[in-house]
């Protein structure tokens, strides 16, 4: 009996639980979850309830795999699925790829339903017939190249991943330790908005939130932190750590503010696991490379290579909403719906046996949107709350939705009218899917918006779209049976792909263009903005948060020049004369009142509240009114503040 487990007692319990009829061969940690593998697999896998009830004796994620001894041979057991699995189900010619390090079988298809059956009655059948573990994944209904590569880069480096979790494994599950004060230090994104990074301690934990990178800064690469004012990476440096003193990265959602410093951690010798959502690992991806593409192109240097993206991507361990996972020997991590993006979390830390329990917001809208249902409030128990204050302010009450949508409508209806083009820029993810939601509906259901003029998407809004189309089951129950029954609005007729030279969109009549690059400080939108603006006909329409220094809030403020490199790489001043709008109501963020009803719906309710992730007026008056009306312990820290919270 193979046993690599430093904490025997819990190997123990699992050889004593696990019926003898299973034929019980070995016990494995596999990063935060113990992997049991047994001869019959049958015998346990068509009775959830043994499972359930040794995991909960040993307090323990438990997966169950079929000795490898007892696996079909692999060409045997392709052609048997293929048998058992409807034609219906869309598994394509590779669409069934062997994991031996794992002893798993992946099965992707375009309705996974059909592979997983009613009552998983199908799975159950390829187990018995196969010994091998099926794992379904979901086809995107639109053609996804980060999908493909980054399950492709996976299925290769599964040696890798096998070893790496069986490290992290046995480094979680050493003898339990016994904490008796817990720290936090704001690392970045404290009285600001980027670099967001916050430093969970305990006598015997590191953990890290988030570690991301600042918009306007952080897009020139390495040359961003060479000036007196530091402000575009975390303030790592200053915790009195070292990189391999870090036990875990927890990632809220993939934006760059909060993900995009973690490559350069593993660039210098960070070897540890990344925790996230799986549609955050495939958005990081996404966007990671982008920004990398980006910053090459302005002739800077990149914070990091490929290479380094690759690790981290390899490192990452995904869990879905409500999984609960030991980070540590002492710390659980239990992701909650933020309703900010594909697969953004709140993050819930429990900590040690009652020690202290925190919950860190990320980015949340506990408002309506399109995509996405509000943010939770309900957790076990919340000692300390972080939250975000990016629309913190008194005057930061955005207008009703509905009367958002409608102007932004006429505004659109106008401008094509007057023979102008509109210009939208936007965050690739999130903002972008949701306006084309907006769109889509309007122009389908309501004669006086059916605009017969294209709409243009360009830059990585198409890939973002094709990434949502494989995790419906994050997205709003309507929007889920629409992408279920094959008909995806990302797909609608009535947009069109920006495709060759973009001055073939400009020379050609009215148009709607949806522009990657939410604050104009590159990408798809400034290219469009730059020739766009010196015409009074069209209008550039703001939907979302730029920072205080980016180009957009400069625009927004209503500036009458700006230089903007010509095709030489020169600075030339351009006149602006296009017409200037922005409309609040469709931002990912919470408003100033959902904020505040955000608190006061949590349950249990928290007695400690700390602001960040805004400019710094924001974070204290929102600290300010939260204290006095609330009742309660609120504080707005600062960058390299500590705060002893037990």
């Amino acid at each position: 009996m193979s046993d690599e487990s430093e904490n025997k007692e819990i190997v123990d319990k699992i050889k004593e639980l696990v019926p003898k009829e299973a034929a019980l061969s070995k016990v494995e940690y596999e990063g935060p979850d113990i992997a049991i593998y047994v001869k019959n697999i049958s015998y346990l896998y068509g009775d959830e309830s043994i499972i359930k009830n040794i995991s909960a004796a040993v307090k323990k994620r438990l997966i169950v795999r079929s000795d490898p001894s007892s696996l079909t041979d692999q060409e045997d057991a392709a052609k048997k699925i293929r048998e058992i699995v409807p034609a219906e189900a869309g598994v394509g010619e590779e669409g069934i790829r062997f994991m031996p390090e794992f002893c798993e079988v992946y099965i992707e298809a375009l309705k996974p339903g059909l592979v997983i059956g009613k009552g998983g009655t199908t799975l159950m059948r390829i187990v018995k017939e196969t010994n091998w573990v099926p794992k379904v994944l979901r086809t995107p209904t639109m053609n996804s190249d980060v999908i493909k590569g980054v399950r492709q880069m996976l299925f290769k480096e599964s040696d890798f991943r096998k070893k790496f979790l069986g490290g992290i494994g046995k480094k979680i599950n050493q003898q339990a330790v016994k904490s008796d004060w817990v720290k936090a230090t704001a690392l970045g994104g404290f009285k600001e908005v980027g670099r967001s990074s916050l430093l969970i301690e305990t006598n015997h934990s590191k953990i890290l939130i988030d570690c991301g990178i600042s918009p306007e800064p952080g897009i020139k690469g390495a040359e961003a932190n060479t000036g007196t004012e530091n402000k575009a990476f975390p303030y790592l440096d200053s915790a009195n750590i070292t990189i391999n003193d870090i036990d875990a990265v927890i990632l809220t959602h993939a934006h760059m503010d909060h993900m995009g410093f973690v490559p350069y951690l593993f660039k210098f010798g960070y070897t540890g696991p990344v925790y996230c959502t799986p549609p955050t690992r495939d958005l990081a991806a996404l966007l990671l490379y982008d920004y990398n593409r980006l910053v090459q192109k302005g002739g800077g240097v990149p914070l990091y290579g490929e290479k380094d993206i690759r690790s981290m991507l390899m490192h990452m361990i995904t869990r879905d909403y409500g999984e609960v996972t030991n980070v540590t020997d002492e710390i659980k991590l239990t992701y909650h719906n933020a309703g900010h993006i594909l697969g953004s979390g709140t993050v819930h830390l429990h900590i040690g046996e009652g020690l202290y329990n925190i919950v860190d917001t990320g980015d949340f809208k506990y408002g309506f949107t399109r995509l996405f249902d509000q943010a939770d409030t309900r957790y076990p128990r919340i000692d300390a709350l972080f939250m975000e204050s990016t629309y913190g302010g008194p005057k930061d009450i955005t207008q009703n939705r509905r009367d958002a949508e409608i102007e932004l409508m006429e505004n659109i209806k106008r401008t094509i009218e007057n023979g102008g083009k509109v210009l939208v820029p936007l965050f690739s993810v999130g903002r972008s899917q949701e306006l084309m939601l907006v769109l889509e509906s309007y122009i389908a259901n309501n004669p006086r918006y059916k605009m017969e003029v294209p709409i243009y998407l360009d830059g990585m809004i198409l890939e973002a779209s094709a990434i949502h189309t494989a995790y419906p089951e994050y997205l709003r129950t309507s929007l889920q049976h629409r992408i279920l029954s094959n008909n995806s609005p990302f797909e609608s007729e009535i947009f069109e792909i920006a495709k060759g030279e973009r001055q073939s969109i400009l020379d050609k009549g009215p148009s709607v263009i949806l522009a990657s690059g939410g604050m104009l400080n590159g990408g798809a939108s400034l290219e469009y903005f730059k020739a766009l603006a010196a015409d009074q006909r069209n209008m550039v329409i703001f939907v979302g948060y730029n920072s205080v220094s980016s180009l957009g809030r400069r625009v927004q403020n209503g500036l009458a020049e700006v230089a903007l490199p010509g095709e030489d790489g020169k600075l030339v001043n351009e006149k602006i004369a296009m017409q200037i709008r922005t409309v609040e109501g469709f931002s990912g963020h919470s408003d100033r009142r959902e904020l505040m009803r955000f608190v006061d719906n949590l349950r249990p309710f928290t007695r400690r509240i700390f602001t960040m992730h805004g400019e710094e007026s924001k974070c204290e008056d929102l600290a300010r009114t939260l204290g006095s009306k609330m009742r309660v312990e609120a504080r707005a820290p600062m960058d390299l503040d500590s705060m002893r919270l037990k």
